[in-house]
């Protein structure tokens, strides 16, 4: 397991499995009703008046985004 930090409030760590992989990023329960959306590979937070964005290693179809308790989750699956 690896761990970096994704904002200067918020932990990331990605989780590595045979299929695939894991991203979890916790964004807090402060922060108001955030939403995620996934584009061409690109996943967009959107909370309040503020916006994220970042780019995924893989192809959109590989990937699934669901926020759940104020943890942002991206499951990634390996291609080979």
């Amino acid at each position: 397991m690896n761990s970096e930090q994704f904002t200067s409030d918020q932990l990331a760590r990605k989780y590595e499995y045979e299929d695939g992989s894991v991203i979890a990023i916790d964004l807090g329960t402060s922060v108001p009703e955030p939403s995620v959306d996934l584009v061409d590979g690109t996943v967009i937070i959107v909370s309040g008046d503020e916006q994220y964005e970042f780019d995924l290693p893989v192809e959109e179809n590989d990937a699934d985004t669901f926020i759940r308790n104020g943890v942002l989750t991206i499951e990634l699956e390996d291609n080979v």
